[in-house]
């Protein structure tokens, strides 16, 4: 998999800048965009733009942000970096100094970091984007007349990744702020910022997609560009042709650390709502509705006798939530909402996290390969939980009921359990062995809510489930680990002759 890079620059580092002949004496080249002398009739039907006055104009709002903050030094015998996602298992889990039984404070280092931003008030409010300035010390914002002021942060919401900083200054240069709903793929877009810590550099390109939604992000419905920006340039303002901010750059798809092709910028317009909050000091808010969401794949759509591998299907339900409210079940698939069409699961957290709480919308969903809607009541997303994960027993009980087919040992659920993942339907999973249950990545210690979209009440019964299903066609089985549910696709072997 590609990872994914977000722009803020650590320690210039040192750049062998090699010249390039561009042109040799004697040659001629015709340009690309003449018409043939036969065709002299014909006017080309796009134009190169020339940029000049768009930046002359406009290039002076956009300002250098450098800060300092402290990191811990990574702990000798890591071999992984810290931006790895092992590294802090390996911390707790894998160090041999680390015992548990005590801390001591590690040691820090000063890291300074470059990246981008831009005034929207001449009184000196400027954006730029959470991870420029998030866990910083100090914020210097240099203006491109190479003055620099110490900034203030306003706040920050790191769901959105936009932040809003304040310095002492009046009569500044500001950007005009524009309106990303009106962007259209194939429109030429201008980036400005501080790639590698070269200032004020720009760079063009075109809009590739809208409302792209990234994994780590599934609120922020991305801009997709080819404009290439690179470390630095993070925060940075994304001008369309009338000069307008309608996105802030922000990350990257890469594997070698640099621009390749797929750049990201936030919205305009999720931005500056995000701003107007921060600025009056209001809690920034984000719709909920209380549900675990997953692919359709082709294999779940046949599962489901659905006739398109379209839509969000709901792995659970949370109790006492909008969508629990609303009537939502486990293996309902989410089509539209609020009359928008959820083409994949990656949309449904656009739509609903943009919505104000309280708002009554409605769900179109697909039930058993019926249509339905469904009346919901938007609330306000919940501060996240730390939640304990469900223990099974390491001895084989005495109840325990072998689903040869599958492959797995399975036990009722005890009362504790019931209490600990707040559900009343399910068998818990005891052992699990080569077989259909094993290649779907059933383990010890789920819990299967549902075979084949029917409800599993008891060990015997799921038995029963599994000699009365058909074989060698995909079955959906909702299992859960802890509190997190999920469809996952079988096949059950055909019985030998």
């Amino acid at each position: 998999m590609i990872p994914v890079f977000r722009f803020f620059f650590h320690q210039a580092p040192r750049l062998l800048i090699i010249g390039l002949i561009t042109s040799l004496p004697g040659l001629a080249f015709a340009s690309p965009l003449s018409a043939p002398a036969s065709s002299a009739a014909l006017q080309p039907l796009v134009q190169l733009p020339d940029f000049t006055p768009l930046v002359e104009r406009y290039g002076p709002a956009v300002v250098n942000i450098s800060t300092t903050s402290e990191q811990s030094i990574p702990a000798a015998g890591n071999p992984f970096p810290p931006d790895s996602p092992f590294y802090r298992f390996f911390q707790h889990f894998g160090n041999p100094n680390n015992s548990g039984g005590g801390s001591s404070a590690a040691p820090q280092e000063k890291v300074q970091s470059l990246g981008s931003g831009f005034v929207i008030s001449s009184d000196g409010y400027i954006v730029t984007a959470a991870h420029v300035v998030h866990d910083a010390k100090h914020i210097i914002v240099t203006l491109a007349d190479h003055h620099a002021y110490p900034a203030k942060l306003i706040g920050l919401s790191v769901r959105y990744d936009t932040a809003l900083l304040k310095i002492s200054a009046q009569n500044l240069p500001t950007a005009p702020i524009g309106n990303s709903d009106t962007l259209k793929v194939g429109q030429w877009v201008l980036a400005v910022g501080t790639p590698f810590g070269f200032s004020n550099s720009v760079t063009q390109g075109v809009v590739s997609a809208l409302d792209r939604p990234l994994p780590d992000d599934e609120y922020i419905p991305f801009i997709q560009s080819d404009v290439p920006i690179n470390p630095g340039n993070s925060g940075g303002p994304l001008f369309n042709m009338y000069g307008q901010v309608v996105g802030i750059n922000d990350q990257i798809y890469t594997n070698s650390g640099g621009y390749m092709g797929l750049s990201f910028s936030i919205p305009i317009n999720t931005v500056m709502k995000v701003v107007a909050d921060l600025k009056a000091h209001r809690p920034i808010q984000f719709g909920y509705l209380g549900v675990e969401v997953q692919s359709v794949t082709p294999d779940m759509a046949e599962a489901l006798h659905l006739q398109e591998p379209v839509g969000a299907l709901v792995a659970s339900v949370q109790a006492d939530s909008p969508a629990a409210r609303a009537g939502l079940r486990a293996g309902d698939v989410i089509v539209t909402f609020a009359g928008k069409p959820v083409y994949s699961v990656g949309q449904l957290p656009l739509l609903v996290g943009a919505s104000k709480p309280g708002t009554t919308t409605t769900l179109g969903i697909l039930r058993n390969g019926h249509d339905l809607e469904l009346p919901v009541t938007v609330a306000a997303l919940p501060t996240p939980e730390k939640s304990s994960s469900a223990e099974s027993s390491a001895k084989k009980p005495s109840n325990t009921v072998t689903i040869e087919p599958l492959g797995i040992g399975t036990r009722p659920l005890s009362a504790k359990l019931k209490e600990q993942l707040a559900i009343q339907h399910g068998v818990e999973v005891i052992e699990v062995h080569e077989g259909p249950a094993a290649e779907a990545g059933i383990q010890p210690g789920m819990v299967i809510e549902q075979f084949n979209q029917e409800t599993v009440e008891s060990p015997r019964q799921l038995q029963q489930l599994v000699r009365n299903a058909p074989v060698g066609i995909p079955i959906s089985v909702l299992v859960r680990q802890g509190k997190s549910s999920i469809f996952v696709v079988i096949r059950l072997p055909k019985k030998e002759q």
